[in-house]
């Protein structure tokens, strides 16, 4: 399994296929697992590189030089340069496109294609930021994520009226429940709290190349509502794809959708 030390830890990576590269950056409270169907169509034509977040999946604790996503997005072009992979695509679910617009901002000659999914630029809206916060101190007092806040947490990645039997699920649930105190309180806490209380970029999103391009969203996410993904499409001046029967882990939930709309972007990028 490829680890690459960056500020002081190990970040865990997948690493597959060959041909151009294009970086999967992954939602808060899940590893690489959530771009399995992703992976495997996109890494027949490209080579995948997917970091998992600090805290999650292999990955090791949040360095204590993470103040932002600015840092998460530095952190991914430290591992590429380790790669030395120059020129990208990135496409971005959730805070892996907060950190990946700053990146592609903030490196615009080393990225070839953006797609934003599921995500936001702006600040978290007040009320949802103060009903994070409780429930990541309710984590922190516990050590854990007790069953009702898996109540709570578990149904906010989904669309509403899913399954609950359904196996990615389960998974989920399952894997928040196996995480310890030491790793809920030193990275996966301070990590949300970095996510949930980000400062708001919108303004700089007309910067980006609106040819190069794409935001994404599930048409029943909740937490990222398909009013944001028209919001900060209209400012970038670039396409909206809406992706039916998906909540927020869109790539989870309609994964032949996502997987066509992805390899129909990547294959109209310019060379």
């Amino acid at each position: 399994m490829p680890f690459v030390t960056i500020d002081g830890q190990p970040l865990h990576f997948l690493d597959q296929g060959v041909g151009e590269v294009v970086v999967l950056g992954s939602s808060y409270l899940w590893d690489s697992g959530m771009w399995a169907p992703q992976i495997a169509a996109l890494s027949q034509h490209y080579r995948v590189i997917v970091p998992e977040l600090w805290g999650h999946g292999q990955s090791g604790p949040l360095p204590d030089t993470t103040h932002g996503l600015d840092d998460l997005a530095n952190q991914v072009l430290a591992l590429l340069d380790h790669l030395e992979i120059q020129r990208f695509s990135l496409v971005g679910l959730s805070v892996g496109g907060m950190w990946g617009a700053r990146l592609a901002l903030a490196a615009p000659e080393r990225v070839r294609g953006l797609v934003l999914m599921d995500t936001y630029a702006g600040e978290e809206p007040a009320p949802t930021r103060q009903y994070y916060f409780s429930m990541l101190k309710m984590i922190e007092d516990a050590g854990s994520v007790p069953p009702p806040l898996l109540d709570a947490i578990v149904p906010i990645f989904f669309k509403p009226g899913i399954d609950p039997q359904l196996p990615f699920y389960q998974a989920f649930r399952a894997s928040l429940a196996t995480w310890s105190s030491e790793r809920l309180r030193d990275s996966v806490v301070p990590l949300g709290r970095l996510i949930f209380g980000r400062d708001d970029r919108l303004a700089a999103l007309s910067a980006l190349d609106a040819g190069s391009t794409l935001v994404m969203g599930g048409e029943q996410d909740k937490p990222r509502p398909p009013s944001e993904a028209w919001e900060m499409a209209e400012l970038i001046g670039c396409d909206y794809i809406g992706i039916p029967d998906a909540g927020h882990i869109s790539s989870i939930e309609n994964p032949t959708f996502v997987n066509d709309a992805l390899l129909t972007f990547l294959s109209e990028l310019p060379v």
